[in-house]
């Protein structure tokens, strides 16, 4: 399984969209890390930069984020990758805790972040 993180300076960054990069972890079934990569998305917005289709391709079916806006969370939908919002800290230490179950989405949209770059 694959999971993304929007991320700065090992970080959760918490504007998915201007993130300055995406940490993918490759993780197997008994819940192990096995690799940690790092992607450097297109220039422009998160969601018209065809992150979410670079990233589906690679195989990412989760992306751990801190704020996001509803747009950004439709494009990744569409392309099967799920988002859980409300994540903060080191990215290593986000997906630990997730992929031991101690994580919710905070089911907050970022309104702030809503413009015309996450029309489709």
């Amino acid at each position: 399984m694959k999971i993304a993180l929007p991320s700065y300076q090992n970080q959760v960054d918490e504007h998915f969209g201007h993130c300055e990069y995406f940490t993918v972890f490759t993780t197997d079934d008994n819940k192990n890390i096995l690799s940690e990569e790092i992607i450097t998305p297109p220039p422009g917005c998160g969601c018209k930069s065809d992150i979410s289709l670079i990233l589906a391709q690679m195989g990412v079916k989760y992306m751990l984020a801190g704020n996001m806006g509803q747009g950004a969370v439709n494009v990744l939908g569409a392309n099967g990758i799920e988002v859980l919002r409300g994540c903060s800290g080191n990215v290593r230490e986000v997906v630990q805790k997730w992929l031991a179950g101690s994580l919710a989405d905070s089911g907050l949209s970022c309104s702030q972040h809503e413009h015309t770059c996450h029309e489709h």
